[in-house]
C-alpha cells in the first residue's frame, strides 16, 4: 500500500515562495510517476507538475512553468515542489499522487496524499 504525506503548505504573501514535500512509502518500482495537483475553491483538480522517479523527467502546467520546480530525492523517497513568485490564484489544496505513467490526467494516478493548503494573500 502506497502512502503519501504532504507538508510545507502555509500562508504567504504574493511574490513569496514555498517548498512542498511529499514523502512516499510502500511504492513499487512500477509506480514511476509522481505528480502534483491542486484544487482551488470551487474549482476542479488541476495538474501542476510531474516527475519520473527513475529518469527525473519533468513536465509543468503552463500556469506554473518558470515559477515552479519539481524534484525528487530517491534516497529519502521524497518529491518536492518549489514554488516561487506565488500569486493569489495559486491558492489551493496541493496534493501529490503516485501512478505508473507520466500523465497530466489526475484520474490516471492511483494513490493520493491528503493534501496541504497553500494560501497566497494579495
Amino acid at each position: 500500500q502506497v502512502q503519501l504525506v504532504e507538508s510545507g503548505g502555509g500562508l504567504v504573501q504574493a511574490g513569496g515562495s514555498l517548498r512542498l514535500s511529499c514523502a512516499a512509502s510502500g511504492r513499487t518500482l512500477s509506480a514511476d510517476a509522481m505528480g502534483w495537483f491542486r484544487q482551488g475553491p470551487g474549482k476542479e483538480r488541476e495538474f501542476v507538475a510531474f516527475i519520473s522517479w527513475s529518469a527525473g523527467s519533468t513536465y509543468y502546467a503552463d500556469s506554473v512553468k518558470g515559477r515552479c520546480t519539481i524534484s525528487r530525492d530517491r534516497a529519502k523517497n521524497t518529491v518536492y515542489l518549489q514554488m516561487n513568485s506565488l500569486k493569489p490564484e495559486d491558492t489551493a489544496v496541493y496534493h501529490c499522487a503516485s501512478g505508473r505513467f507520466l500523465l497530466t490526467d489526475p484520474n490516471r494516478y492511483d494513490y493520493w496524499g491528503q493534501g496541504t493548503q497553500v494560501t497566497v494573500s494579495s
